[in-house]
């Protein structure tokens, strides 16, 4: 391969089908990568490298007898691990399931092999995709790319360490909080939180019901395109689903942004005491959009905190009533920051809950009536850059209000892109929210964005080849 970084899973695609990248000579380069710098980046916790060359080699042989089953056939990807797997280990990167080995797949990996993509292995997460980036788990926590002493963001932490570290052309994760928008914004990538039941969580571990999300992690936006095709859609075994028609993501990628309304929520990034470089970098996208023909409109939501205490609770309350058992018979098979954030629950009683079901409706009203002039909501995704690995005591509570929270709370599409770096180097981003079952004007959107910048040819060091 000529080139000084991976391809995009886009580019890798057409080069597949072409018959000028052979998917055993990819396979075999992000295998030899993950030797080489996964001990640095701890962004896989099993790497399948027998089931990856046997699917390889079995990509290649089908298609160059024809058998082209699409943009994913022959493409390397890496799942978070708590999507099962048949047959392979999945952990939820904790010690009270250190030996689980499933025996069938998540309903989205199960699509994506039949697809024809690549498993490359298991990815990094925080315990259960709640817990902190602890260092009492099995494994360590994934490092930033960018600067290995920062953190990836999370929980879909290893999946922003594999992208980004060029270890991977793309992978799953899961967000209920906003576990695939912050590693995208930390990481430098681009992730979208599909609208809630659009993409099936049937063999997903569990968190929050009512919060959860399944959705991919990419280099670009058309890439996220490509792989929420083959993820979406219904699927009964999940209650959630939702079964509405999939659209042609990549078709619909290259669109004239003219005229499209995009409300902007400055005050949720004020409200988060975003840093200067941010609110900078904020302006500077918005600059950018409105020169390709956006209308801007300033909008006003209720408070982030109030998004942000309401989801807090709810998703406490789900997460220890899945974790339940294990918290009262073996809770030290936890690790300690999952172990207090579930304890926490404790706090609240059945009335605390159910209050907060009506506030969550009362503000799921309210955003639907701000936004109903719009098409896209803009705000920033995370107040500023990565935070060091030390530095992350602050992980035991939820006193930082969220920015990714209030499109879990209301269940919108978001997807997180780059939106510059900050003076010491680190990945800034900012979100794009759609109406229900829209993704494909946010991905439109974020892609004529990314078109219009150079963001997306900068990499980190470790990614070349």
């Amino acid at each position: 391969m000529s080139q000084e970084y991976l391809p995009t899973i886009a580019q890798a695609s057409r080069a597949i089908a072409a018959g000028t990248l052979s998917p055993v000579a990819l396979t075999d380069l992000l295998l030899s990568r993950i030797e080489s710098h996964n001990a640095t980046l701890n962004a896989f916790i099993t790497v399948t490298a027998d089931l990856a060359r046997k699917q390889a080699r079995q990509a290649e042989t089908d298609i160059k007898a024809g058998r082209y089953w699409g943009p994913l056939h022959g493409i390397p990807i890496g799942y978070k691990d708590i999507f099962q797997t048949a047959g392979i280990r999945t952990t939820g990167h904790s010690h009270s399931l250190i030996d689980r080995v499933p025996s069938e797949d998540a309903t989205a990996v199960a699509k994506t092999a039949a697809a024809g993509a690549i498993c490359l292995g298991k990815l990094a997460t925080h315990e259960f995709a709640f817990g902190g980036p602890s260092f009492d788990l099995p494994w360590p926590p994934a490092r930033n790319p960018w600067n290995t002493d920062h953190f990836t963001g999370g929980s879909s932490s290893g999946t922003g360490a594999a992208v980004t570290g060029g270890l991977a052309l793309g992978g799953f994760g899961s967000d209920t909080g906003g576990s695939i928008r912050l590693p995208a914004a930390f990481s430098g990538l681009v992730g979208i939180k599909p609208t809630y039941g659009r993409v099936s969580r049937h063999g997903v571990y569990p968190l929050s019901f009512s919060l959860d999300h399944a959705g991919p992690l990419a280099w670009t936006a058309e890439d996220c395109a490509l792989m929420l095709q083959i993820m979406a859609g219904h699927d009964p075994a999940d209650p959630a689903s939702a079964n509405v028609p999939v659209p042609d993501y990549g078709k619909l990628l290259d669109r004239d942004l003219t005229g499209i309304r995009i409300g902007v929520v400055r005050h949720f990034w004020e409200e988060a005491d975003a840093t200067a470089e941010t609110a900078q970098a904020m302006e500077a996208a918005l600059a950018v959009l409105k020169k390709l023909g956006a209308h801007l409109v300033d909008i006003q939501l209720p408070s982030l905190l109030d998004y942000a205490e309401t989801t807090s609770l709810i998703l406490l309350v789900e997460a220890a009533a899945v974790h339940q058992e294990v918290l009262q018979k073996s809770p030290e098979l936890l690790g300690e920051i999952l172990r207090k954030r579930l304890y926490l629950a404790s706090m609240f009683s059945g009335a605390d809950y159910v209050q907060a079901l009506r506030r969550r409706r009362e503000l799921c009203d309210a955003y639907e009536q701000a936004t109903q002039d719009v098409d896209v909501v803009f705000t920033a995704t995370a107040a500023g850059p990565a935070k060091r690995l030390e530095d992350m005591h602050w992980f035991y509570t939820f006193t930082t209000p969220s920015l990714t929270m209030p499109f879990n709370l209301t269940g919108s599409p978001a997807v997180a892109t780059r939106a510059g770096f900050s003076s010491d180097g680190l990945p800034l981003s900012f979100q794009l929210a759609g109406k229900p079952f829209d993704e494909a004007t946010v991905l439109a959107v974020a892609h004529a964005y990314e078109k219009a910048t150079d963001w997306v040819n900068m990499r980190p060091a470790i990614a070349r080849l």
